[in-house]
């Protein structure tokens, strides 16, 4: 361990022999970044947190744990430098990190294909992560619930990633206000409710694969710049979301089952005098 070495990946471990309590010492090492990729443990039969307190107290900036079956982490036991960890395809749980205060420097957490059920236990793991960015939960087991209403998440998220989970139009009341680029696509989204909090801050917004009927309004966020709503189940898209959306500059809507209406007609109308703002029309 105290050696030059900075950025270490190991591919396809395999665990063989006895897993014993050992006494780290991470002064004066070199070590910027781990990764470990698809690691598979033969022998269950070893306390877990000797493992996992090894990870978890490392000095190092970047740590990947992928593709290994990971089912818990410990917080980590004084102030943690990291400020990237990625612990993506595994099967981590609604219990990773709460009531933990010491990743006060963490910037980007990815968690997608994990087991994370409830969104409002997602946030309270965010609170206490004073630096945090960009927050990926893609492809998770998510799904609303009535404790969605008490989301409590870091002041300084503004990346949220929450696509391919089971969300409905109730994730509009647990979302972080400061947020800037939000992906929900590929959820279970029908509308986006009236009287929401404002996202005063969001440019970004991502809404493909849902089931929206109709182009949501823009009261919410008045500041939207960029509106995907590919692949819903929009016929006629109403033409006042030009005059309720004057901050978006692109909207992405291909593959409707779009109706020619006169209510469609009236809308490509004013999207012409708007300065052509649909892209990939009529193509797409």
């Amino acid at each position: 361990w105290h050696s030059s070495i900075e950025y270490f990946s190991i591919n396809n471990l395999i665990q063989l022999g006895n897993v014993v309590s050992s006494r780290f010492d991470y002064s004066d090492t070199s070590m910027k970044a781990l990764a470990l990729n698809k690691v598979l443990v033969t022998d269950l039969f070893f306390s877990q947190d000797d493992i996992y307190n090894i990870f978890a107290n490392m000095n190092i900036e970047a740590l990947t744990i992928a593709d290994s079956e990971l089912i818990h982490m410990v917080c980590p036991s004084s102030d943690s430098p990291f400020r990237y960890v990625n612990f993506a395809k595994n099967d981590l749980t609604d219990l990773l990190f709460q009531n933990c205060d010491k990743l006060i420097q963490l910037e980007t957490f990815i968690l997608k294909r994990n087991k994370f059920e409830s969104l409002s236990k997602v946030s309270f793991m965010t609170s206490r992560m004073k630096s945090l960015r960009y927050l990926d939960v893609s492809s998770n087991l998510l799904r609303n619930s009535g404790a969605e209403k008490r989301c409590q998440w870091t002041d300084s998220l503004s990346e949220l990633d929450l696509s391919s989970n089971q969300l409905t139009e109730s994730v509009f009341v647990c979302l972080p206000v400061r947020i800037s680029k939000l992906d929900l696509q590929n959820n279970q989204i029908a509308s986006v409710p009236k009287g929401i909090a404002e996202l005063q801050s969001l440019k970004e917004l991502n809404l493909a694969s849902n089931r929206l009927a109709d182009l949501p309004g823009c009261r919410a966020f008045a500041g939207l710049e960029i509106l995907n709503v590919e692949r819903n189940l929009i016929l006629t898209p109403s033409a006042d979301f030009l005059e309720s959306c004057p901050s978006v500059k692109e909207l992405q809507a291909g593959q409707n089952p779009f109706k020619c209406s006169c209510e469609l007609q009236d809308f490509l109308r004013l999207e012409r005098r708007s300065g052509g703002k649909l892209s990939g029309w009529p193509e797409a």
